[in-house]
């Protein structure tokens, strides 16, 4: 009955990133309409497009590997850990012998921001679709990242926005909650390091889950800027490959 519940949770979890990923095809029709183009502006164009694409491309890979289980937990680059203000709580407590309560609560962190990052996926959308063709030119002269950059500066606190009441959710059903008031409850008993530490553990979550989304789809950019063989449409190999 535990498989059946799982796999079906990570179906639901991959039909939600796939009914909100945008279509490639949506985003591209409006680059040759952007703010700033010229008319016959040939690679003003192909590189709006090129760079929308890459955009779709690399977001829609970030969301669906970590928007599935185990894609933060598993993935060492983007896993939440411990956070800094209450470690040394936990590693008093794992020598306390509450190791078990310390490995739900980073589990449950994690549970909670695979269960929210497939709902990312409108944003990630809204922002391709607004870029101007002065963003464009700045991405396209710019470093590996640059259109993560430019993507992480103007929808961080949008996203955060929305983010949060959902991570906020998540984590009181996957536990995380539960388990860090039942780790401090416990750690409270252990000789001389009583007093509980405050954390806000919904902005946490919301903070860290955002910064491994964009990690990854930095990463996403890098490997179609540099590596040839990530180029998987003419589009990509026009615009990335001169």
């Amino acid at each position: 009955m535990k498989r059946l519940l799982a796999l079906a949770a990570g179906l639901c979890l991959a039909i939600t990133a796939a009914a909100q990923m945008p279509k490639l095809d949506d985003l591209l029709k409006g680059a040759a309409g952007l703010k700033g183009s010229s008319i016959g502006a040939t690679d003003d164009r192909t590189g709006a497009a090129g760079i929308k694409e890459a955009l779709a491309v690399g977001t829609e890979n970030a969301v669906k590997s970590l928007g599935r289980p185990d894609g933060y937990f598993a993935n060492e680059a983007v896993k939440i850990l411990m956070p800094e203000k209450i470690r040394k709580v936990s590693e008093v407590a794992r020598m306390a012998g509450f190791q078990r309560q310390v490995d739900e609560f980073v589990l449950s962190m994690n549970r909670a921001a695979e269960a929210a990052a497939p709902l990312a996926a409108k944003f990630f959308g809204d922002a391709i679709r607004d870029m101007t063709l002065e963003d464009v030119r700045g991405i396209l002269s710019g470093g590996d990242t640059a259109a993560t950059d430019f993507f992480s500066r103007k929808t961080r606190d949008k996203l955060y926005a929305a983010f949060k009441p959902v991570v906020a959710k998540k984590v009181g059903e996957v536990g995380a909650t539960r388990a860090y008031t039942d780790m401090m409850g416990r750690f409270d008993k252990v000789p001389m390091m009583g007093g509980r530490q405050s954390l806000d553990l919904d902005d946490y979550v919301t903070n860290k889950s955002l910064d491994g989304l964009f990690r990854m789809v930095g990463e996403e950019e890098k490997k179609i800027r540099t590596n040839p063989a990530a180029r998987t449409t003419d589009l990509l190999r026009t615009v990335f490959g001169r």
